[in-house]
C-alpha cells in the first residue's frame, strides 16, 4: 500500500491521492480499515470536494457488529448469519463491507462489499479450518467516511465435511490477484457492445466474442457438471475453476461457496471483455511492459511466476489494454505486448492440480493438506494446451506456414495462439467514424473445436445469449476441425489381402486433440467395401442412436485418460486405474494424442506432457507430428474410405456426469440436453478414399462386348495359387492376345504377346515371375488379357 493510504496516528483520513489518482478520493475497497472510527477533517473534505470552507467536522457513521461475537462454531461451506447495526447521525450508511481472519496476526480478507444496510447477511462460511476467526463489519456513508467493528472474541471455523479427500480452500490458493483486489466489478460484454459491435459483424469485436465459448464459459453446461463432482470429490476444488470459467464472478468474491451456487447472472458473462483488457503481465519488463504494470504488480502479495492455471494480474483502475496504440479510445487505454503473446493465453488454457506435487518422472504425490503448494510448476498437470505450444516449431520467430489459418498474416505463417485463435482481418476496432481501417484488427472469435456446447448455451439461454453468434461461432468452429489435420491412406498387398496404413498429420500448435481431456476423444472410422458397395469391413464404428464407439482390435482412439494410481485409490478408498473424477487424478494411464511440429520428448518431460500408451516405450519419436496406423482388409475390398472424428463429450463421460452426482441436478440437466442434441454428434475432420483397383487398368468386361468383340468365357485358378496360374478363355475368332501383369502400384511386371490365335478355348499360364524372370513373390496383382478390341482384368493372390 503506498505512503498516502496508510492509517495515520490520529484517525484521519490522508488528503493525498495515489500518483495518478483523479477520482475525488481512493475507492472504498482500497481505504485501510481499523477498530476505531476515523474521522475526514473538514480541510480533507473540502480539498476532496466533499465539503466547503467553514462546514463543521463530518460524524462518522456507527456500527456495532452483533455476530458473530466469538466462541460461534461454524463449518465451512455452510451458510451463517453475520448481523450488525450501523447508524450515521449526519448522513445515511450507503454500503456494508464485511470482512474475516483466519487467524489474530493474519491480514483482513474481504468477504462480500457493496451491502444495503440491512443489518444481516448470509455468509458462505470459508472452508479455512481454524479456532482463531474474527469478522469486521465496515459501514460507510455517503461521504465516504467509514467505521468498523469486529468480533469480540475469536469463534472457530470447521472444515468442510465430505469428499473423498479433506481440502480445504487453503489448498487451491494461487498468486495474482485475489478477490476484490479491483474496485468495482468488471463491466458487463454488452456494455463494450454499444462501440465495439453493430457495424461489421464478419470481423468486429462484438459479434465474433458474443458466439465463442470464451464469452459463454460460465453457462456452459458441461463446466457445471464437472464443477459439482469436483466440489463432492474435494471440497473447495471448484474455487480454481470459477477462476477461469467467470473471472468477474471470483473477483467478486462469488466463488464462495466454491459449488458456484451464488453466481449470478452477471457472473454468465464468462471471460468478459472488460477482464481480457485489464490483464496484466506478471513477468514485468523494463522498457516492454506498460510502466503502469509495475505499479499493480507491487500491490500484490504474491506475484505468479508463470502463465497457468488462472493465476492472473488484474488492473484495479480503468486501464484497458490490447495490441495496438490507441490514443482516441474511449477509456483510457495502454498498449501491451503481453496481448499479443501466447503467455496471455496460457493463464488459463495449462491447468494444474496445485493438490499434487511432482516426485519423480511421471509420479505425483499428495501435498499436505491445508496448505498452499510451494511450487506450482510440480503440480500435477491436467490440461497443457499452453506448454504444448510453447515447446512446438510454432513458437518461433518465423513461426509455421499455415495460411488456413492465417488470416491477414504476412506470408500467411502464424507463430502464437492469436495468430490461429483470433487470426487477422481488415477492418475497424470500432463503430466511431475515426477509427482506422487496420489490416490486422484481431477477430474475437477465439474459436476452438467445440460444436456441440454452444447448442446447449442456447437452449439453455435463449433470451440472453444471440443466436446468430452462436450458430456462426459453431460454423468457424467446425472450420477450425476440418483443418486441424490431414489424413492420407495408403493401400498395399498382404498376402493374399490388403493392408490400409493410415497416416494423420497435425497441423495445429498442439496436441490434437488438446485441452480439457476428460470426454474429449478422435478417432479413425475405417470402411471397405466389395465391388458392389457392401460394406465388407469396419474399424472404430459409431453408432450414432447409442453413442457408442466400437473400440476392435485395430480401432485407434486419440485421447488421454488419466486415473487413480493403486497408492492413492487405496488411501481414498477409491478404484485404481482410469478414472473421470478430475480433481483426485493423480496418473496419466493414456496420452497418445497428436504432438505438433517440433516436439521432442525431453521438453514435453519437463512439463508433465509425455506422450504416454500402454506397452510402448516411447509413443512419439523426436520431431513427429504425425501418426500412422495399419488395417487389414478382406481380399475382396474394392476401395476404402478412412474418416478422422472428433467428439466433444463421450457417452461414457456423459452418463458419468450424470450418475456420479449426488449433490445437485447439474449432471441430470446435462444429460438430458446431450440426448437431446444427439449425444455430442461426432465432427468428421478429414477423409480420403483409396480404390484398390490399379490407376490404369479398366475392367471393361461385359456380357456383349463391343464391335469386334472376341474374348469370351474369360477365368483364372486356382485362387489364391503358389506356383502357377492358369488364365482360359474362348475366342470367337481369330485374334493377337496380349497378357499383361500388374503389382498394386500399377506398375507392369510381366507381359506377354500371343501373335495370333485360333478360334475356340485357350489357356495361358503366368509362373509368378516378373519380365525378368525373377520370382515376383506373394501379394495381390492384376492381370490383364486384351483380345482384339476386347479387355478383361482380373485380382488375383499369390501366396507362398
Amino acid at each position: 500500500m503506498s505512503d498516502s493510504l496508510k492509517p495515520q496516528g490520529d484517525n484521519s483520513l490522508p488528503c493525498s491521492l495515489p500518483a495518478g489518482r483523479t477520482s475525488p478520493g481512493a475507492p472504498s475497497s482500497l481505504l485501510p480499515r481499523r477498530r476505531a472510527a476515523r474521522v475526514l477533517t473538514s480541510t480533507c473534505l473540502v480539498g476532496l470536494g466533499l465539503a466547503t470552507a467553514g462546514t463543521a467536522t463530518a460524524v462518522p457513521p456507527t456500527i456495532d457488529l452483533l455476530s458473530p461475537v466469538g466462541g460461534e462454531v461454524w463449518t465451512g461451506g455452510t451458510d451463517a448469519m453475520v448481523e450488525w447495526s450501523a447508524t450515521d447521525t449526519d448522513g445515511t450508511v450507503t454500503e456494508i463491507q464485511i470482512e474475516y481472519r483466519d487467524a489474530e496476526s493474519a491480514d483482513w480478507k474481504m468477504v462480500v462489499r457493496g451491502l444495503p444496510n440491512t443489518g444481516q447477511w448470509l455468509w458462505p462460511v470459508h472452508n479455512t479450518p481454524t479456532s482463531e476467526a474474527r469478522i469486521r463489519v465496515v459501514a460507510i456513508d455517503n461521504t465516504a467516511m467509514s467505521s468498523d467493528d469486529i468480533s469480540d472474541a475469536t469463534f472457530s471455523i470447521l472444515q468442510t465435511p465430505g469428499g473423498f479427500v479433506p481440502t480445504t480452500l487453503r489448498d487451491f490458493e494461487l498468486p495474482g490477484s485475489q478477490p476484490f483486489a479491483i474496485s468495482r466489478s468488471l463491466d458487463s460484454s454488452s456494455l463494450c457492445q454499444i462501440c465495439h459491435g453493430g457495424y461489421e459483424p464478419e470481423v468486429e469485436p462484438a459479434a465474433t466474442y458474443f458466439g465463442s465459448m470464451m464469452h459463454h464459459a460460465a453457462r456452459d453446461p458441461l463446466f457445471h457438471a464437472c464443477l459439482a463432482i469436483a466440489e463432492q470429490d474435494a471440497p473447495s476444488s471448484g474455487d480454481m475453476c470459477i477462476r477461469c470459467h467467470t473471472p468477474g464472478g471470483w473477483l467478486d468474491g462469488r466463488s464462495q461457496p466454491t459449488d458456484g451456487s451464488r453466481l449470478t447472472q452477471a457472473d454468465r458473462d464468462g471471460v468478459a471483455c472488460d477482464f481480457c483488457h485489464k490483464m496484466v503481465d506478471p513477468i514485468y519488463e523494463d522498457g516492454i511492459s506498460p510502466v503502469e504494470d509495475a505499479y499493480v504488480l507491487q500491490q500484490l502479495d504474491a506475484v505468479p511466476t508463470s502463465f497457468e492455471t488462472g493465476q492472473y494480474v488484474v488492473d484495479p483502475s480503468s486501464w484497458r489494454r490490447g495490441p495496438f496504440d490507441a490514443p482516441d479510445a474511449m477509456h483510457p487505454w495502454l498498449q501491451s505486448p503481453f496481448h499479443q503473446d501466447g503467455d496471455m493465453c496460457g493463464t488459463c488454457h495449462s491447468v494444474s492440480n496445485p493438490a499434487f506435487t511432482r516426485v519423480s518422472g511421471q509420479d505425483y504425490a499428495p501435498n499436505a493438506l491445508d496448505t498452499p503448494i510451494a511450487n506450482l510448476n510440480d503440480a500435477l498437470p491436467l490440461e497443457r494446451t499452453y506448454h504444448e505450444w510453447k515447446f512446438s516449431d510454432y513458437n518461433t520467430p518465423t513461426g509455421v506456414y499455415a495460411p488456413e489459418f492465417a488470416g491477414n498474416k504476412p506470408g500467411g505463417y502464424v507463430a502464437t495462439c492469436e495468430d490461429c485463435h483470433m487470426r487477422d482481418a481488415s477492418g475497424h476496432g470500432c463503430n466511431s467514424e475515426f477509427a482506422p481501417l487496420r489490416p490486422d484488427v484481431p477477430i474475437h472469435d477465439l474459436t476452438g473445436g467445440n460444436t456441440f456446447v454452444p447448442l446447449l448455451v442456447l437452449d439453455l439461454y435463449p433470451g440472453e445469449v444471440d443466436e446468430t453468434a452462436i450458430m456462426a461461432g459453431i460454423d468457424r468452429a467446425r472450420y477450425m476441425l476440418q483443418n486441424a489435420a490431414e489424413l492420407e491412406v495408403v493401400v498395399t498387398a498382404d498376402a493374399d489381402s490388403f493392408l490400409a496404413a493410415v497416416t494423420v498429420t497435425n497441423q495445429t500448435g498442439h496436441k490434437l486433440p488438446t485441452g480439457y481431456p476428460e470426454g474429449r476423444r478422435m478417432w479413425i472410422n475405417v470402411q471397405a467395401f466389395d465391388q458392389g458397395g457392401a460394406k465388407i469391413y469396419e474399424s472404430a464404428a459409431y453408432d450414432s442412436s447409442t453413442a457408442v464407439l466400437t473400440e476392435d482390435e485395430h480401432a485407434t482412439v486419440y485421447e488421454a485418460k488419466m486415473g487413480i494410481s493403486p497408492g492413492l485409490a487405496a488411501a481414498i478408498g477409491q478404484t485404481a486405474g482410469e478414472s473421470f473424477h478430475f480433481v483426485l487424478n493423480d496418473s496419466t494411464y493414456k496420452d497418445n494424442r497428436i504432438p505438433p511440429r517440433g516436439f521432442t520428448n525431453a521438453n514435453y518431460d519437463t512439463f508433465g506432457g509425455l506422450p504416454v500408451e500402454d506397452g510402448v516405450a516411447q509413443r512419439y519419436p523426436d520431431g513427429q507430428y504425425w501418426d500412422t496406423r495399419g488395417y487389414p482388409l478382406p481380399a475382396e475390398t474394392d476401395h476404402v474410405i478412412a474418416t478422422l472424428y472428433y467428439q466433444t463429450m463421450s457417452k461414457e463421460y456423459a452418463d458419468f456426469l450424470r450418475d456420479e452426482n449426488t449433490t445437485n441436478d447439474a449432471g441430470d440437466i446435462l444429460h438430458a440436453l446431450w440426448s437431446t442434441y444427439g449425444k455430442s454428434r461426432p465432427e468428421a475432420m478429414v477423409s480420403d478414399t483409396v480404390s484398390v483397383n490399379v490407376t490404369g487398368i479398366e475392367d471393361i468386361s461385359t456380357d456383349e462386348g463391343p464391335a469386334g468383340a472376341a474374348l469370351l468365357a474369360f477365368s483364372t485358378g486356382p485362387l489364391p495359387f503358389q506356383d502357377e496360374l492358369s488364365i482360359r478363355f474362348r475366342l470367337d475368332r481369330p485374334t493377337p492376345v496380349r497378357l499383361e501383369v500388374f503389382d498394386l502400384q500399377g506398375r507392369r511386371i510381366y507381359a506377354e504377346d500371343q501373335v495370333h490365335l485360333s478360334v475356340g478355348a485357350h489357356t495361358l499360364r503366368w509362373a509368378g515371375i516378373d519380365q525378368g524372370g525373377n520370382d515376383a513373390g506373394s501379394g495381390v496383382f492384376w492381370l490383364r488379357v486384351k483380345a482384339g478390341d476386347v479387355s478383361e482384368t482380373a485380382r488375383v493372390v499369390r501366396v507362398r
